[in-house]
């Protein structure tokens, strides 16, 4: 039922994804900690995350939704992992990344904004790194990177 090149692409925008989220959480941290304004690339790249979160989110969805079947008959760890928690987290992640990115947008003083972004993008890193089925995990084995 998989569709192949659905599933790849949702491997390899998860590097994607990742990469972005972290470099916006971790630039945005830099620019609290230091107490110096938003660049223009820093802003962009926290869009480009989001957007990324988002594009990856409907990928995710659509193979949920394709494999549905499938997914209601697993029984066990590896049936609870695909039916609630892998998609339950990425959800809230995806979440908190708009609402950092959208509350940051509307707040006035420029630490407010940075700290929202750092806060919220870095948390919503944790969540999707703890939610990915890597290969080295047991319901990850035999998975590849991509």
């Amino acid at each position: 039922m998989d569709n192949p090149f659905l599933v790849f692409a949702h491997s390899l925008i998860r590097y994607g994804v990742l990469i972005t989220v972290a470099w916006a959480g971790l630039v945005h941290l830099r620019g609290l900690l230091f107490k110096r304004p938003i660049l223009t690339y820093e802003r962009a790249m926290s869009i480009v995350a989001m957007v990324l979160c988002h594009v990856q989110l409907v990928i995710g969805l659509i193979l949920y939704l394709m494999n549905f079947k499938q997914y209601a008959m697993m029984q066990g760890p590896e049936g609870r992992f695909w039916k609630m928690e892998h998609i339950g987290t990425m959800v809230i992640a995806i979440a908190l990344v708009t609402i950092g990115r959208s509350t940051a947008k509307r707040a006035q003083d420029e630490q407010v904004k940075q700290k929202r972004i750092a806060i919220f993008y870095l948390i919503a890193l944790a969540l999707m790194l703890w939610a990915i089925p890597w290969p080295f995990t047991q319901l990850g084995h035999g998975r590849s990177w991509l």
